[in-house]
């Protein structure tokens, strides 16, 4: 296989590749704490021996937008949103993750859990415990939960250290490959929860382009092979 063959390859994959992403970014534009994400290509260069070093397009690296959702009101005591940087800190069956979906409730225990039953956290990863019978909840900006007064707990609002990166593990679920640290500036408030960050018009209009590109090479990849395909036939006459 020649040269321009590899880097057609390599350069289809990589579209492939955001395709499926931009796709699955279409798919949770109305998800609750949703991050869009994109694909970086990177340049790969090979040295070749007695040859012209090549150089091929890997889109093999993923990145997560971190902009802000819009908010939006819900009134209910147990949803939250957060305004600024930071996450809600969760226990799951693998550990501590991170998460911007603020859609809470108490389970039969009494404890705050997501949808999928996981339990909120505070800032020191204890479980947060709603009492059944209160008849109010506030929030203050903090993360601090009360009733009539009385302090119930603070939620947990965590970022990533500097340096640390941030690993998506499904739909609204982040996994931070480090140390997390308190986000100070950012607050919480109760009775909203914030929407997915996904520009839809922005990533339909980047798939078509994505397609187009994709339809190129492979018209380039089907013109290669056929001029490869003669020069064999006429070569072997």
């Amino acid at each position: 296989m020649e040269n321009g063959s590899y880097t057609t390859l390599t350069r289809q994959s990589g579209l492939m590749r955001e395709m499926r992403v931009i796709a699955n970014n279409i798919a949770n534009s109305a998800t609750t704490g949703f991050r869009q994400e994109g694909v970086i290509f990177s340049e790969f260069v090979s040295d070749l021996d007695n040859a012209p070093s090549i150089s091929m397009a890997l889109g093999n690296v993923r990145n997560t937008s971190l902009e802000q959702g819009a908010l939006t009101q819900t009134g209910a005591r147990f949803d939250f949103a957060i305004e600024g940087d930071g996450f809600f800190l969760v226990e799951t069956p693998q550990g501590e993750r991170l998460t911007r979906a603020g859609s809470f409730s108490p389970n039969a225990e009494g404890e705050l859990v997501t949808p999928a039953g996981n339990r909120v956290l505070d800032g020191g990863g204890a479980p947060i415990f709603i009492p059944p019978d209160i008849s109010d909840l506030s929030v203050a900006a903090d993360g601090t939960l009360s009733t009539d007064g009385r302090p119930l707990g603070q939620l947990g609002l965590m970022a990533p250290a500097e340096g640390t990166e941030l690993l998506r593990e499904d739909g609204v679920m982040f996994r931070a490959d480090g140390a997390t640290e308190p986000a100070p500036r950012a607050r919480i408030m109760q009775g909203f929860l914030e929407s997915s960050n996904v520009n839809s018009i922005g990533q339909v209009a980047r798939m078509i382009e994505v397609q187009r590109a994709y339809e190129l090479g492979q018209s380039f990849a089907e013109k290669e092979n056929e001029r490869i395909g003669n020069a064999i036939k006429t070569f072997f006459k």
